[in-house]
């Protein structure tokens, strides 16, 4: 019998894992968590999730040695990775949140403060609001068009190459919400949040296995 897929979710102190976890546990995978480099090299897929600042991400990445490793396994390897909310806005090769910080840089975008029209538009971002896909993504298999999903966050990716970007989003005008590089996924919400259309988005994650 075929074991059942495991998903490496990236603990860099930063995140909320066990959401992330449980949500991993329910399309019957197994989540590892883990921070380690032998312990990520074993999982067939990788997620990087995130809540905060991209200066602390950054660091606490640098800090645990977490580069090397996942530049090994998702640019070497090409084993899959999803990026969700600040682990997404880390692929950026800078971010100006609390000063200016140098990303991961796998993707050629900025990161800055969400400023909408109008100005009275709370910031931040918190909620469900739409996706509106660009470009076909394996992500994306099976949901509709304008798909709610749960936001949190006051920076956003608004710059990147065009083909990369799959779905944006609008709030006071528009942002990239979702990203597809070869083997790298990003999304600016949170499918283990966004109930059934985010589960349908991390099987299909999983469907890159």
């Amino acid at each position: 019998m075929k074991s059942s897929p495991r998903l490496g979710i990236v603990d860099y102190g930063l995140g909320n894992l066990a959401s992330v976890a449980g949500a991993v546990e329910r399309l019957g995978c197994e989540p590892l968590i883990s921070g380690k480099s032998q312990a990520l090299s074993s999982a067939d897929a990788l997620i990087l999730p995130g809540v905060g600042a991209f200066g602390d991400g950054i660091k606490n990445i640098r800090q645990r040695n977490l580069v090397e490793t996942l530049e090994k396994l998702v640019l070497g390897d090409l084993k899959p990775i999803l990026c969700i909310c600040l682990g997404f806005q880390l692929l950026a090769t800078n971010g100006s949140e609390f000063g200016e910080h140098r990303g991961l840089g796998w993707i050629d975008a900025t990161i800055e403060r969400i400023r909408p029209d109008p100005p009275s538009l709370r910031v931040p971002h918190v909620g469900w609001d739409e996706l509106h896909q660009v470009r076909d993504c394996a992500l994306f298999e099976g949901i509709p068009q304008d798909s709610l999903f749960y936001y949190v966050h006051s920076y956003a990716m608004v710059s990147a190459d065009g083909d990369q970007i799959v779905g944006e989003c609008d709030y006071g005008g528009p942002f990239i919400a979702a990203i597809c590089k070869e083997n790298i996924f990003g999304v600016q919400f949170h499918p283990e949040k966004s109930q059934r259309h985010g589960l349908r988005l991390l099987r299909n994650f999983v469907q890159q296995i």
